[in-house]
């Protein structure tokens, strides 16, 4: 049996290592688990560019200056562990990992992240940071007077394709079905946009290239044709999976797996909180998992003082 932290954190992402800052700072014992790298989705990303009051890095970087900071104040990290068992309703909540180790702590903070869902078509990890993204706001300014593609039909899809027009030379939209499942309007919009083209009931097969993806092979699903679609860039919206497996039974989901969570990032169990990629919310970039990690780290400092 460890000590008994303050507050534990599960998962090393942009909210987690925020509410590590906090509460380590305020004098918490903090202890932070994560079951890969530190940084989470920020490792991944090539480069940051919209990061309130810092100049262009690279998503690496801005993971280690938060894991620097969250040490320098006292936060425990333990990274790359397998957790096995959670405990959560218990006033002490706990957690077993794959070797045996049990960490309790009297209050819990769940930053599990979550990740785009994928193609699962060959190229697709060879070209990940190197001209398919998953995010407009985050990538759009690489792509200025390229060519893009953007896959999916929902209101994502086509509401990131008309932003990424302010960029791009053209967008061609790829989508399954002869219909888009997002809302009129914005349906309506992306059709009279003279930047956007679409390609309907077709798939994305492979993407291509050399050092950069430099096109995509589609087929058209009512014939099976397959044509080759010169890009830049490709930007999947085909939706989001929380990483909530485990905690299915443990704690309350919406109907996508999200952990549903009030303003102060409360649960529905007392002294657990949530925060980033895996709960409720409409927006997912880096300052949002910030500022949720934030309020999280504060909601749990309050909870300790009044239990």
């Amino acid at each position: 049996m460890d000590e008994l932290y303050d507050v534990m954190i599960l998962g090393g992402g942009a909210a987690g290592l925020t509410a590590g800052i906090y509460s380590a700072r305020a004098k918490l014992k903090t202890l932070i688990l994560n079951e890969g790298a530190i940084g989470g989705q920020m490792v991944l990303t090539n480069e940051v560019a919209n990061y309130p009051g810092v100049e262009t890095t690279f998503g690496y970087m801005l993971a280690g200056t938060m894991k620097n900071q969250a040490k320098s104040f006292g936060c425990v990290l333990k990274s790359n562990v397998k957790i096995m068992d959670k405990k959560l309703e218990d006033s002490i909540k706990s957690v077993v990992l794959e070797d045996g180790r049990v960490f309790q702590a009297k209050t819990v903070i769940l930053a599990l992240g979550g990740r785009p869902r994928s193609l699962n078509i060959p190229g697709e990890e060879a070209y990940k940071g190197k001209g398919i993204s998953f995010c407009a706001t985050c990538d759009a300014d690489f792509f200025q007077n390229k060519q893009l593609v953007v896959v999916g039909g929902g209101n994502s899809a086509l509401e990131e394709a008309v932003m990424l027009t302010n960029f791009a030379s053209k967008v061609t939209i790829v989508h399954q079905f002869d219909h888009f499942q997002a809302f009129a309007h914005a349906v309506e919009e992306a059709s009279k946009n003279p930047k956007i083209d679409f390609v309907m009931e077709s798939e994305l097969q492979t993407f291509e290239g050399t050092e950069q993806l430099e096109q995509v092979r589609v087929k058209h699903l009512p014939s099976g044709k397959e044509t080759i679609l010169k890009t830049d860039g490709v930007f999947q919206f085909i939706g989001y999976s929380p990483n909530t497996e485990s905690l299915k039974g443990l704690i309350q989901l919406n109907e996508r797996n999200e952990i549903i969570v009030d303003a102060d990032m409360r649960t529905n169990i007392p002294g657990v909180f949530a925060a980033g990629d895996c709960i409720n919310k409409r927006y997912r970039q880096v300052t949002t998992a910030v500022a949720d990690g934030t309020i999280a780290a504060l909601s749990a400092a309050e909870y300790l003082r009044n239990n």
